[in-house]
């Protein structure tokens, strides 16, 4: 059950993760692009949206070429 409701979290931190950083909805190739670099990086800040895109943003530097090319938008 706490599996599940985690996997919900992120789902929905993915989908609003993308919307906040680039003002629209962003399609599932960029929030698959940014997901590992979310569990690597950010974790600690799931499901807490505003805070998962600061932490991408600070960690521009270690992000995936692909999910650095979401953020460039």
């Amino acid at each position: 059950m706490m599996r599940n409701t985690a996997r919900i979290a992120v789902a929905a931190a993915f989908c609003f993760t993308a919307a906040y950083a680039m003002a629209e909805p962003g399609t599932k190739d960029e929030q698959a692009a940014c997901k590992p670099d979310v569990y690597r990086l950010c974790k600690d800040f799931i499901p807490v949206t505003e805070k998962i895109v600061s932490c991408l943003q600070e960690n521009r530097n270690k992000l995936s070429p692909a999910c650095r090319k979401v953020f460039r938008r």
